[in-house]
């Protein structure tokens, strides 16, 4: 028997009991949805987690809150409870769920794109052991993909693993909302399909990767087609892609609106750097964990300059072909911010190079072990709009051969840290103490 108590609570009464069980009554029914929503919105994803399992009605106020997902089961989006559980989503990562991986498994296999589990490996011809993954087939990829832009036609980014042309296409349909896009396992010509992306403004294409992709090419056919279809472009990122000077002239000369470009692992074709001068309005310029620049540039005289050119960052990348490092330079002549990061090969000779950009006003150097004062100190003192200087982990660059001009020039640079090697004097003498710092001048020793 119930009996209605007069604080509000519910009072049970047990037969088989001579003592009452109280149930507290769920006060937050007397929130309203939107009041209840705006509460919630500021709890973490963990958080979220465990608020969903309270009831059905957190439950789906705390799956409207969500908006980034990356999926790791397929059969939860074909069944289309991705969309009815999530329906407010924006941004979608569905590569790992593309991955036939056992999830019991205790090995797990990572490169910088992708972490899967594995439960064995085989043997190549060279009787090594080796992994090789195992994807969905197109036909059920696709038809995912329709499932997902049919029910989540918000999306403002989606990366997509191995989709075709009528899955892009149909992500353009729905999707009109779409402005960053990323794609892995592609064709030259699915790229085709991204001529019905009315807002796409960013763009990331990874082509062929060791031990993942090694089949997928993107060749100078992609990239004119590219060129062609999305002629409003902001953000372009390349990632193992082929491609030669005629390529990246296309993409210069019909994306005229790009600001930013960075090549991945690039396998470009000897005198492709020329090409970059024909991208008018480019800002950064980034190379990340590329093999080579250029091997061959050609003669500077045909090598143009990217007078809008403000950033240039190389990150991990091998610096021992001093031609196309010194033909990048020239091209980059006007760059302002200028960074390497654990590049291999950055010695005092390639490093002299970077002189004949005289309008720098920021450097970076990290995990540039060749690079001594020798050749640090001329090029430096040679910047004289040089503002801020960041120096980490190099270790020849040695305190004890700085010169007086260097000193100097530390008391006026704007912002400044100074940590080339950890025995350095300057660092230990300096930490702690608040010297130089004062006014709008940050110095961190």
């Amino acid at each position: 028997m119930r009996l209605n108590s007069p604080n509000s609570e519910t009072l049970t009464l047990d037969s088989n009991s001579n003592s009452p069980n109280l149930s507290p009554q769920d006060y937050t029914l007397l929130l309203s949805d939107k009041i209840l929503t705006h509460i919630l919105s500021n709890f973490t994803t963990p958080q979220l987690i465990s608020t969903s399992l309270v009831s059905k009605r957190w439950l789906q106020i705390t799956g409207g809150l969500v908006t980034t997902l990356r999926l790791l089961d397929w059969e939860f989006l074909i069944s289309g409870r991705v969309c009815f559980r999530f329906p407010n989503l924006i941004d979608v990562n569905v590569v790992k769920a593309c991955v036939l991986s056992p999830r019991n498994s205790g090995i797990s296999l990572s490169n910088k794109f992708l972490s899967v589990h594995v439960n064995s490996f085989v043997s190549d011809n060279n009787n090594v052991r080796v992994w090789k993954p195992e994807f969905l087939s197109t036909r059920l990829i696709d038809r995912g993909i329709r499932v997902l832009s049919h029910g989540c036609c918000s999306l403002r980014k989606l990366v997509l693993y191995g989709a075709s042309e009528d899955g892009l296409a149909s992500v353009a349909n729905e999707c009109l909302a779409l402005q960053e896009l990323e794609l892995r396992v592609c064709t030259d010509t699915d790229l085709k399909a991204l001529s019905g992306f009315r807002n796409l403004q960013i763009l990331k294409l990874v082509g062929a990767v060791n031990g993942l992709d090694d089949e997928s090419v993107v060749s100078d056919i992609g990239l004119t087609i590219l060129a062609q279809v999305c002629p409003r472009l902001l953000k372009l990122e390349l990632v193992g892609c082929e491609g030669s000077y005629d390529g990246v002239k296309a993409i210069g000369q019909c994306c005229q609106m790009m600001e930013e470009l960075t090549f991945v692992d690039h396998k470009m074709e000897n005198g492709w750097l020329a090409a970059l001068s024909y991208c008018t309005n480019l800002k950064t310029l980034r190379f990340q964990s590329c093999k080579f620049i250029d091997l061959d540039p050609g003669p500077n005289e045909y090598l143009g300059s990217c007078r809008t050119l403000e950033e240039l960052y190389l990150e991990r990348c091998q610096l021992r072909d001093k031609q196309g490092l010194a033909a990048l330079f020239l091209v980059c002549e006007a760059v302002r911010e200028l960074g390497f990061e654990d590049c291999w090969g950055l010695d005092n000779n390639s490093f002299g190079a970077v002189s004949i950009c005289r309008r720098v006003v920021s450097l970076s150097l990290e995990g540039c072990s060749l690079l001594t004062m020798d050749g640090f100190d001329p090029v430096v003192l040679s910047w004289k709009e040089l503002k801020r200087l960041r120096v980490v982990s190099c270790n020849n660059i040695k305190d004890s051969a700085m010169s007086a001009g260097l000193a100097t020039l530390f008391s006026v640079l704007k912002e400044l840290k100074w940590r080339p090697d950890p025995r350095s004097i300057l660092s230990l003498g300096f930490e702690g103490t608040g010297v130089w710092q004062k006014g709008g001048r940050n110095f961190k020793i």
